[in-house]
């Protein structure tokens, strides 16, 4: 069991949660992921990915029923997971997965060869968000109403970070998700596969409802801008991108980018039914 504040495993686990984190987890293709429901949902869906696991006694008490054959699993004092975890109340359990850094273009251009004569492929597309709680309801929302992809522009949250991870809980695992991802490259891809782009803005051209009515059989690009700035003009004076409006009849000025982006993701699952 490791008992020691100093531990060189207490000080790899830091480095991935501090200030730097995001660099070093970029360059040692690793991330953490804390509590019971995420690393439940990591290894049912990818048990290859977790590169080791600590537990305190009550962390193993809470997943007696996983099986953990195959994985570095190593006991640690509570006092060693307090210093480990970003939480303040930790669960006892805490793991160290691998980052998959996956491209997009070929991973579209297989889904659109795999969907060619099903359903229309949709995808939810994140200019320069920054809020990590956003960012982690965002992706949970798309798992739920079975978006087939999130992506994030350049300059936006990493989505591997403490926060994201912990507020997806557990969709991280199920959706695929591209970081870095260009408009214009994105925009290029879009006009190849004959996929619409709609941008949601304050003051669209039309409204949800009126979009999800028409029941296009093509697939479908949803962008959602920054929380504070919005969508860059680059995007919404593009003439392929359609602006799209959420009506509101209530006296809220405007709704968080995350219930927006919800609203969009539970319009569109229900248009396909």
């Amino acid at each position: 069991m490791i008992t020691s504040l100093h531990s060189p495993h207490v000080e790899a686990v830091k480095a991935l949660l501090g200030s730097r984190g995001n660099k070093e987890r970029r360059e040692k293709a690793l991330f953490v992921i804390e509590g019971a429901q995420n690393i439940r949902e990591a290894l049912s869906s990818d048990a290859k990915k977790i590169k080791t696991m600590y537990l305190t006694d009550e962390g193993r008490a809470r997943i007696p029923d996983i099986d953990l054959t195959g994985i570095e699993v190593l006991d640690v004092s509570p006092q060693v997971m307090a210093a480990m975890t970003d939480t303040v109340t930790p669960q006892g359990i805490l793991a160290l997965a691998t980052i998959d850094n996956q491209e997009f273009a070929p991973w579209l251009e297989e889904q659109s060869e795999a969907k060619s004569n099903a359903r229309p492929i949709n995808i939810a597309y994140f200019w320069q968000l920054q809020d990590p709680g956003n960012a982690g309801t965002v992706i949970r929302a798309a798992d739920a109403f079975g978006f087939d992809a999130i992506l994030f522009s350049d300059n936006s949250v990493d989505i591997h970070s403490p926060k994201v991870v912990r507020s997806s809980a557990g969709s991280l695992w199920h959706i695929p998700i591209f970081e870095e991802v260009d408009w214009k490259e994105l925009s290029q891809w879009a006009e190849r596969s004959k996929s619409r782009l709609l941008a949601l803005t304050a003051h669209g051209d039309s409204e949800l409802a009126t979009e999800i009515a028409k029941k296009v059989s093509s697939s479908s690009i949803w962008i959602f801008g920054n929380e504070a700035r919005g969508l860059p003009e680059e995007i919404t004076s593009d003439a392929k991108v359609a602006r799209v409006t959420i009506p509101m009849s209530g006296r809220a000025e405007s709704l968080n980018l995350a219930t927006a982006a919800s609203v969009v993701m539970y319009a569109v699952a229900e248009g396909n039914k």
